[in-house]
């Protein structure tokens, strides 16, 4: 562990086992089978791209294959459940044998076992290699059930969402300089990729978005060769990773001073509707009023057609999990709760504007992670 990472509170990765038990029962479970990666994670802190982790009412399983030996035991032990889990490597086969006879107790030998499997992470194929595997066990759908313990953060899990918005942030203070005329969407976003690394993210949360003039009117343009010109929005998207935690946050900026024509009021109503969509985040609210209260504010100034897309979403461990805030979305905002809001209008051929903040929510109302400037002149 580096010591940044010392300084940051820790996690009780082992406690999350003994709250997925307390679901099963109402899932109508004895035991279930984790294979979507990100759960993997959250329930024993490996972060290999080959896991499988069973959960029973008494113990639980990861299996995991020979390249991920060293590794698996390292970081289970590191996240302090190395003796609730026990550790099978070998391949996949084995991997299910070893699960299946873990399992065999349940019911009565296993015949009335009901095992849950992530509806969500398996394929038609896996199923069936599943059922073979567990026969006579019967298999039981489920949905969210990890994710929903992930929906509302720990200290430790907001510290470190803190340190990658903060990472994000620094790195866009690096980058804002080299928005002027001439310079391409690819040299930008390649210079805000570098400068997340350097500044001690593992990774970027996602495809770093740059895109100027016309191209900000594509909600989620690729960085492309056309270089930036005069008098131009350039819509910035990143965000950054740090311990397995992301940021996300958007930024929209006016390329040689202020906004002019139609893309002012955009500018101008976009900013507001972030802004009452941002105080609108508190315990109690739905996700879908953070919606409503953004798109109402942009249908009210005659843009309403031009949004797109929901006004956020949650970050944690993935960039994109629940809770949705969407038109609709009936998720109940709780201290812990992390999310997006991130309203735009996109005019094509025109240009586009969109602004976004990762919010975390608190006991008393919200705090934002990202903080960088939205003064839009570049």
């Amino acid at each position: 562990m580096s010591p940044a990472r010392a300084r940051l509170a820790p996690m009780d990765v082992a406690a999350r086992l003994d709250r997925l038990r307390d679901r099963l029962d109402g899932a109508g479970v004895d035991a279930l089978v984790v294979t979507a990666r990100t759960n993997v994670r959250y329930l024993t802190g490996f972060t290999g791209s080959a896991g499988i982790v069973a959960v029973t009412a008494s113990g639980a399983l990861l299996g995991t294959d020979g390249r991920y030996r060293t590794q698996a035991a390292e970081q289970l032990a590191a996240a302090g459940t190395s003796e609730g889990v026990e550790l099978v490597v070998g391949g996949a086969d084995a991997q299910r044998a070893a699960i299946a006879a873990a399992l065999g107790a349940l019911g009565g030998g296993g015949g009335e076992a009901r095992v849950g499997l992530e509806a969500e992470a398996v394929s038609w194929a896996s199923q069936r290699r599943w059922a073979e595997a567990l026969a006579p066990a019967t298999l039981v759908p489920t949905s969210s059930l990890v994710e929903e313990l992930r929906l509302v953060k720990d200290t430790g899990e907001l510290e470190r969402m803190a340190k990658a918005a903060a990472i994000a942030d620094e790195a866009l203070a690096e980058v804002v300089t080299m928005l002027t005329e001439g310079r391409s969407e690819q040299e930008i976003a390649l210079a805000l990729d570098s400068a997340i690394r350097r500044l001690g993210a593992e990774d970027r949360a996602f495809e770093t978005i740059v895109a100027a003039g016309p191209n900000s009117a594509k909600p989620h343009a690729r960085p492309s060769a056309r270089p930036v010109g005069p008098g131009e929005p350039v819509v910035v998207d990143f965000g950054a990773t740090y311990d397995g935690y992301c940021s996300d946050m958007t930024r929209t900026f006016w390329v040689g001073g202020e906004p002019v024509g139609e893309l002012a009021g955009v500018f101008r109503t976009v900013g507001k509707a972030q802004r009452l969509g941002v105080a609108a985040v508190a315990p109690g609210t739905s996700t879908g009023e953070v919606d409503r209260v953004c798109r109402e504010h942009i249908a009210a100034a005659g843009w309403g057609d031009a949004f797109e897309h929901g006004t956020g979403h949650g970050v944690g461990l993935d960039v994109h999990e629940a809770p949705s805030v969407s038109q609709g979305a009936t998720a109940i905002l709780a201290p812990g709760v992390v999310v997006t809001v991130e309203p735009g209008v996109y005019l094509a051929g025109v240009g586009g504007v969109r602004i976004e903040d990762t919010v975390v929510v608190t006991e008393d109302g919200r705090r934002s992670l990202t903080a960088f400037t939205k003064d839009v002149a570049a």
